[in-house]
């Protein structure tokens, strides 16, 4: 791996450029407002805290996810600038090893976890599972929890949607699993005798 940044100053910019739209754009009429009232600016700081919040959240689980996929704490120490002991002290995830979520309600369905797994080989997995009437209901960094049921389902993974394509899949019958890890947002429907 190169020590050279990963993205190009222009898409740098645009990164920069979507966060500070995001911030000044999601709170009902904040830009307006700083050209009249001062307390305006107060909302821009709740509202730039909040995009810090979330910004840390998306880089944790980005990182999660590039280890999830393979990279070393020297590989993602390189791209955060900072040693692979910075990079682990701060970002290992101390619950990242598969652990068994909560079992089922007594004497509800069956659940087991699918661990092992990463961004390359979840959705195979998913699929074959799915294939044998198992769906899933959780999932963290190596691990999907699934459940029995006594049909076939099919998952799907994409990039976080936008509010119209999510209500569009839920009207294709998907049911959004979980509130989604960053970058992915993922979903299950049961497969119709015949499809």
């Amino acid at each position: 791996m190169t020590d050279a940044p990963l993205l190009d100053p222009a898409e740098t910019a645009r990164v920069r450029e979507g966060i500070a739209a995001s911030v000044l754009g999601a709170p009902e009429g904040l830009a307006a407002s700083l050209e009249r009232d001062a307390d305006g600016y107060l909302r821009l700081v709740d509202a730039s805290r909040v995009g810090a919040e979330e910004a840390g959240r998306l880089l944790r689980e980005a990182v999660q996810g590039a280890r999830a996929a393979g990279h070393s704490w020297d590989a993602v120490g390189k791209v955060l600038g900072v040693s692979r002991q910075a990079a682990q002290q701060r970002f290992a995830d101390k619950g990242a090893e598969p652990s068994v979520p909560a079992a089922g309600a007594p004497g509800g369905p069956e659940r087991r976890i699918l661990g092992g797994l990463s961004a390359f080989n979840e959705m195979a997995a998913l699929e074959e599972a799915g294939r044998e009437g198992w769906h899933s209901v959780g999932y963290g960094p190596y691990f999907h929890e699934v459940e029995a049921s006594g049909q076939p389902w099919e998952h799907c993974r994409i990039t976080l949607p936008s509010a119209a394509r999510h209500r569009r899949m839920e009207a294709e019958g998907w049911i959004p699993v979980g509130a989604g890890w960053f970058p992915w947002r993922y979903y299950k429907r049961a497969v119709r005798p015949g499809d």
